[in-house]
């Protein structure tokens, strides 16, 4: 099943892509695609309401949003494969680099991408981004983990490498 937003920033409204190619709004199960929704059975609602084919057609629409309304974090892991390391010149890290992006810089594939004044050096790389539809701290084993995970999207990780 695949979730997306679409519409003008700021008014996205939420849909799914039928299996029939069609987009479909779901704006009548879920205001949003956002965490309440991600956390609080908004997929499984969606995956039923799809199965039983009562959602309309979305209708016309400019844009693609991005895929999760106002992300309350973006956590990303750094040269977390050895051929990226190397590019950089950076040795291979023993334990994952993680950092922290403002979630601000999640938009839509086909958006601008702000590019800071000055910058020389922008880099991006296409990365697979794991979306989290619950709380995931202190999980103890691969399949807690894994019950978090609300679903995948492709991200296109931007950076400013003089900066």
């Amino acid at each position: 099943m695949k979730l997306l937003r679409v519409g003008p920033v700021g008014a996205e409204r939420p849909c799914v892509l039928g299996p029939d190619g069609r987009v479909l709004d779901v704006s009548s199960l879920t205001a949003d695609i956002d965490g309440a929704f991600l956390s609080g059975g908004g997929v499984e609602r969606v995956r039923a309401a799809l199965a039983e084919g009562r959602l309309p057609e979305a209708g016309p629409f400019e844009r693609v949003g991005a895929p999760v309304a106002r992300p309350g974090k973006v956590v990303c892991i750094g040269l977390n494969y050895s051929d990226h390391a190397e590019e950089t010149g950076a040795a291979i890290p023993a334990e994952p680099v993680v950092f922290m992006k403002a979630s601000n810089t999640v938009v839509g594939p086909d958006d601008g991408v702000l590019v800071p004044r000055g910058s020389v050096k922008t880099d991006y790389e296409v990365e697979l981004a794991v979306v989290l539809g619950g709380t995931a701290r202190y999980l103890s084993s691969p399949a807690e983990a894994a019950g978090v995970i609300a679903g995948y999207a492709v991200a296109n990780d931007v950076s400013e490498r003089e900066f």
